[in-house]
């Protein structure tokens, strides 16, 4: 059994404007997301705080959103990257996996990754995605560089929206079709 540790608020402002977006998409009637909840059981809690300090994961979780957008599933993980390489120790097998059968269901999966120090946003569809993966899993390089990044996948500001991936989501239908 896994255990969690909290690390302070990693990951919380990501979730909170995703959250915010899909919140907005959702008002508008253009898409139905829902942020997967991971399971997970105390151990420990703060008293003054009411904070989990410790606790176990009851599973795997397998990704961070799901949901439909104009009729089309769609599955996404979110991360965080302070510099300009993403290790993938923060991508688990399983996830990989749960992506790979959800494409095969005739879904879109993908990644939005948050480059923290150039503050920017980035789509990354699960196809391009799964060279660098398989890259690691043959015992190459464990992360990417920003410069291996293709720019056209960076996400562009959007007034009222605060990740605006929807277009980025309509560009990776139209490259499929």
């Amino acid at each position: 059994m896994a255990t969690w540790k909290t690390r302070g608020l990693r990951g919380s402002l990501l979730e909170d404007l995703i959250n915010r977006t899909n919140d907005k998409y959702r008002e508008q009637g253009l898409a139905l997301i829902q942020k997967v909840p991971t399971p997970i059981t105390p151990m420990q809690i703060d008293q003054e705080s009411r904070h989990i300090t410790l606790a176990y994961f009851n599973q795997k979780s397998t990704v961070d959103y799901i949901g439909v957008v104009q009729g089309i599933p769609v599955c996404f993980d979110a991360k965080e990257c302070a510099g300009s390489t993403f290790s993938l120790q923060n991508v688990h097998e399983h996830q990989v996996q749960f992506m790979r059968e959800f494409e095969q269901q005739d879904g879109i999966a993908f990644f939005l990754i948050y480059f923290s120090r150039e503050n920017m946003f980035y789509y990354l569809p699960l196809r391009t995605f799964m060279p660098f993966w398989d890259r690691a899993q043959a015992g190459g390089r464990k992360s990417f560089r920003l410069d291996e990044l293709d720019p056209d996948w960076t996400i562009p500001e959007e007034q009222g929206i605060m990740v605006p991936y929807l277009d980025m989501l309509n560009k990776d239908l139209q490259e499929r079709d």
